[in-house]
């Protein structure tokens, strides 16, 4: 080799340019799949999940069958968390005046656990996402790993 040789820069890598269409067509299926799959839902079904994770939290359901429930449903904000303290403790009340007609009524304990589960799902749901959409977009084959296995970076 001459010294001519070893001071050349190396070349990147040949990118092909027939993925490319292609990748972005995957995730552009994927995104509009997971809009189609999230629309799905109806506001009902959407609440419905959310209360099955209180109730598994440990919030109460308390339905709203009497005149005084009833008028305390309606004077808290629909599908929202109010924190209520009484001396040193602190309940949280999620008013559904639309599914169940009712009031979910939990401890910290509780509201703790919900959160907590809840950036569960979310993480979970993250990365299934990144999952998908990463499953395919790195192909080795496009590699030239020349006779000793290396990529261009061992030339």
């Amino acid at each position: 080799m001459t010294t001519a040789n070893l001071s050349a820069p190396i070349p990147p890598p040949r990118r092909s340019s027939a993925h490319r269409p292609l990748r972005a067509f995957a995730i552009a299926a994927l995104g509009g799949a997971s809009l189609v799959a999230a629309g799905c839902q109806t506001t009902a079904q959407q609440i419905s999940r959310k209360e099955d994770s209180l109730v598994a939290a440990g919030f109460t359901r308390l339905p709203a069958n009497t005149p005084a429930r009833e008028a305390q449903l309606a004077t808290l904000p629909p599908n929202r968390f109010m924190p209520k303290t009484d001396g040193d403790t602190t309940n949280y009340i999620y008013a559904d005046p639309v599914v169940c007609h009712c009031l979910y009524v939990g401890s910290q304990t509780a509201y703790g656990t919900y959160m907590r589960t809840l950036q569960t799902q979310r993480q979970l749901d993250q990365a299934q996402l990144t999952a998908l959409t990463y499953q395919n977009a790195w192909n080795w084959d496009r590699w030239d790993w020349g006779p000793w296995g290396g990529g261009w970076w061992w030339r």
